[in-house]
């Protein structure tokens, strides 16, 4: 998938434009809350380059509970990096969806930032951006830091392997399809979101 990366605070204007009001961007949060969550995303201070793999297989009797459901798995993969010649991560992420009622792997990926939701008493997210116009999600962490809390208004997806127009779609929120809670697992669970060879090996030594 060969999409350019946004900026940042892009990312994070994107996600909170489409989530609704009440956010604070990037540049108006304390730096040390921010890095408060950073600790907790990726279990311990990222340094120059850190991941975080959430995954959640959703069971026949989850499913026949909110049969609205389009979702029948999904892999998050979160990453921090400091480039070379900059002082600050750059954050992005990786999404890996599977349909309850179509075959195939559908990915997505993009530029992330941290957002403060002031109607939640100032809880630190991650605002995640797909460029184009592609919206995006908003990553939170539940209180013993063992899950992540996605929740979307829209995000676009491609089949695997196939990252043309024509292989594009749209996952909106429906009914059941708003919110996802997904476990904290080891990393080589998310290899399959991750294309280059480089960066497979480092995520697997991590």
């Amino acid at each position: 998938m060969n999409r350019l990366w946004m900026t940042t605070l892009t990312a994070a204007a994107i996600v909170a434009a489409s989530a609704g009001a009440g956010h604070a961007q990037e540049d108006g949060i304390d730096k040390a809350k921010a890095d408060a969550f950073d600790a907790r995303m990726f279990a311990g201070a990222p340094g120059k380059k850190a991941y975080a793999c959430f995954v959640r297989r959703y069971d026949a009797d989850h499913l026949e509970r909110h049969p609205k459901q389009r979702v029948r798995a999904m892999k998050l993969l979160v990453t921090a990096e400091i480039p070379p010649d900059q002082a600050t991560a750059n954050y992005s992420f990786r999404l890996g969806v599977k349909y309850r009622h179509r075959s195939g792997d559908f990915d997505s990926s993009g530029d992330c930032g941290h957002l403060v939701v002031e109607d939640t008493a100032r809880e630190v997210r991650l605002g995640c951006g797909v460029d184009c116009d592609g919206g995006g999600i908003e990553v939170a962490l539940s209180k013993d830091d063992k899950s992540a809390i996605i929740r979307l208004n829209r995000i676009t997806v491609w089949q695997r392997n196939k990252p043309d127009d024509e292989a594009a779609d749209a996952l909106t929120a429906g009914a059941d399809d708003k919110i996802f809670r997904l476990d904290r697992a080891d990393n080589g669970e998310c290899a399959e979101l991750v294309i280059d060879r480089k960066e497979l090996a480092a995520l697997r030594h991590k």
